[in-house]
């Protein structure tokens, strides 16, 4: 009788563990060749391709956020325009939140809005007008939230 019991319990056990749906839970961005994530300077803004793998959750998000020095140009009530302070400036790109594909991998292209600085440090007064020229884009900071926790993050040149 115990034995028929054993052998019942391992049966149902390899049962459940078939039945089970098989989840991946490491949720990393592709490194090396054509699918490696890259970020490029387009002046004002700045975009990112790649791919992610390793999906498992329900819903996914990748964002990148990049920092540059902004050329700004003031322009005064007047209409005059004059060479502005070059103002530091963070930009983020999102893909919003996307619904896991079935085979846990995903090709992405993210485009940044444009900068944008407030009149004050970049001209001499809130009265005038800041317009972001061009943007050098250092470094980009791409995070992967799976499920809404962080699942991976990877710094890239902005080329």
């Amino acid at each position: 009788m115990r034995r028929m019991l054993g052998t019942l319990a391992g049966a149902l056990a390899v049962a459940a563990l078939a039945a089970a749906p098989a989840y991946a839970d490491n949720g990393h961005f592709v490194t090396g060749g054509g699918n490696a994530a890259a970020c490029t300077d387009t002046g004002t803004r700045f975009e990112c391709a790649g791919k992610v793998a390793g999906l498992g959750g329900t819903t996914f998000e990748i964002t990148a956020t990049a920092t540059g020095t902004a050329k700004v140009e003031c322009v005064n009530p007047a209409g005059i325009r004059v060479k502005g302070q070059d103002t530091e400036v963070e930009v983020t790109a999102t893909s919003a939140r996307q619904q896991t594909p079935h085979n846990g991998q995903y090709t992405f292209a993210l485009t940044s809005k444009p900068a944008a600085v407030p009149a004050v440090p970049a001209c001499p007064n809130p009265l005038w007008t800041a317009k972001v020229l061009d943007v050098t884009f250092t470094t980009a900071t791409l995070t992967l939230s799976v499920d809404n926790a962080t699942a991976a993050e990877t710094t890239v040149d902005v080329g």
